[in-house]
């Protein structure tokens, strides 16, 4: 049986939640592969609209297993406040549903300080935009080896131990941004309440999910964030702390590259993106400001405003190519109903030489100038529309040419936030 990824493919908020769960409901298991609970994903379903961080999204279905991978940064009294409003939607959930890698890192209250206290003294050109959840430095030391991850929660000598080697790293660095030490007893404290609210749904989620694959079982493997935000391969430094690209799905649950049939890319039909960091469509005009209203342009963790722009088709191609993506799902068509005239950009000026990519170089991406081409929009309504029958035939066209320019055919294409309003071209699922 097929094993779908599904990555966002510009700079998150793509819509991935309702293709998730629009998904979700033909595979067996979802399992969340990267990122932290700095993510927001919004489903509605039948009139009910939930919104998950750290949940993976299969947790609405009760017949599904949600999974969430080692190549999480976990914080673990957010989780249980989220199950807890999870569950006063009538949500079930216990751990027969839902499973938590034993080696994924926790996120402490120490992490969410630094990220904070960091972010403050920072000059304004140097401002990353984090969220202040404390995803960053809980990725720098899991990478320092001096993570509490979810087994350590099971055997207090072992807490005591991994905490003693984090406070030796964290104690130095609060004394340079002016903090008190970390009270190590009441931290201790915290872990150890917490702990088995954790420890339930801990288990070895490498071998279940091998066993699963071998068994047959239909494996939907869900990002975070976008790929524009990818540590390697997105905007650095104004980038997550995790890899967002496809081939982490692989590395971030415990499977081998084979487990993966298809990668099902979420784009946008124009662009957008939240916090700091460069991005040459951006509209800072009537257009953009259309673009939000229409879009409803808010940050589901931050409640930020989201800058907005033009398709940029230069960006997706080249996360595309860096994923693997074999369809995009195309989202928010609906959203540049009535505009009479559409951009896309097909490459970009810098200093007057022609470039098919976005540079590596921080100074070099500032500079790059839009090239665009126009195409006519339409006045009538794609909202809702489940067959290509029901689109404008310049809607069709505008879609056909994103198509040809990002070098990827369009497997799924979403106009509204409604599961049910999707056009499905091509099955990720099928054999």
């Amino acid at each position: 049986m097929a094993n779908v990824v599904v990555v966002g493919a510009q700079w998150g908020d793509e819509g991935k939640g309702k293709i998730v769960d629009w998904l979700s409901e033909r595979a067996d298991v979802i399992a969340r592969f990267q990122g932290g609970h700095n993510a927001g994903h919004t489903l509605v379903i039948g009139g009910t609209v939930y919104k998950l961080n750290a949940l993976p999204s299969g947790v609405v279905r009760p017949d599904k297993l949600s999974v969430i991978g080692n190549g999480v940064v976990l914080d673990p009294w957010h989780l249980v406040e989220e199950i807890a409003s999870i569950r006063a939607q009538g949500v079930e959930i216990g751990p027969e549903t839902l499973m938590i890698a034993e080696n994924t890192p926790l996120i402490l209250p120490i992490h969410g300080e630094l990220d904070r206290a960091r972010e403050a003294v920072a000059s304004p050109d140097a401002k990353i935009g984090t969220t202040g959840r404390g995803i960053g430095p809980a990725y720098e030391d899991k990478v320092g080896r001096r993570s509490v991850r979810v087994a350590d929660l099971a055997d207090d000598a072992t807490l005591e131990a991994r905490i003693d080697r984090a406070l030796l790293h964290h104690d130095a660095l609060r004394r340079g941004l002016g903090l008190d030490p970390v009270d190590r007893a009441t931290l201790l404290a915290r872990l150890r309440e917490v702990a088995p609210e954790i420890l339930q749904y801990a288990a070895p989620v490498w071998k279940v999910l091998n066993e699963k694959r071998k068994a047959g079982r239909r494996i939907l493997f869900e990002g975070a964030q976008g790929a524009l935000l990818d540590i390697d391969f997105g905007t650095y430094p104004f980038v997550t702390s995790s890899n967002v690209i496809a081939g982490q799905a692989a590395t971030g649950v415990g499977v081998g590259p084979g487990a993966i049939d298809f990668v099902l890319g979420i784009v946008k039909a124009y662009t957008t993106r939240v916090g700091e960091g460069p991005f040459p469509t951006e509209l800072n005009d009537d257009d953009g400001q259309r673009l939000g209203e229409r879009g409803h342009e808010f940050g589901t963790v931050t409640g930020r405003k989201r800058r907005c722009g033009w398709f940029d088709a230069v960006l997706v191609r080249q996360t595309c190519a860096t994923s693997g993506v074999n369809g995009i799902a195309l989202t928010k068509l609906d959203v540049l109903d009535g505009f009479e005239t559409l951009r896309i950009c097909t490459g970009y000026d810098l200093d007057g030489k022609r470039l098919d990519h976005l540079p590596t170089a921080a100074d070099e991406q500032a500079r790059c100038v839009p090239l665009y081409e126009e195409m006519p929009g339409w006045n009538e309504s794609t909202e809702g529309a489940r067959r290509w029958a029901d689109l404008p035939a310049n809607a069709i066209k505008y879609v056909r040419r994103v198509e040809e320019l990002i070098d990827c055919p369009v497997a799924l294409l979403s106009t509204s936030p409604e599961r049910d309003d999707t056009i499905l071209v091509t099955d990720p699922f099928a054999d």
